[in-house]
């Protein structure tokens, strides 16, 4: 296996539980809530993700 694409699906993974993470601190945020806190955590969230899927996706399968 690829350690690339290892490394992806491990982003991919850290991405989605930090979009989960900030989607939860959002719903809990909305009566005064720390709204750097949930920005940061949903900015970080989606560079992960994004960089994860990039990496699975160019990746080359080979036998």
């Amino acid at each position: 296996m690829n350690i690339k694409r290892i490394f992806g699906v491990i982003l991919t993974l850290l991405g989605i539980a930090g979009l989960i993470y900030t989607a939860v601190l959002l719903s809990g945020s909305m009566n005064g809530g720390n709204v750097k806190t949930v920005a940061i955590y949903g900015v970080l969230g989606a560079i992960f993700f994004i960089a994860g899927i990039g990496l699975v996706r160019t990746m080359k399968d080979e036998a």
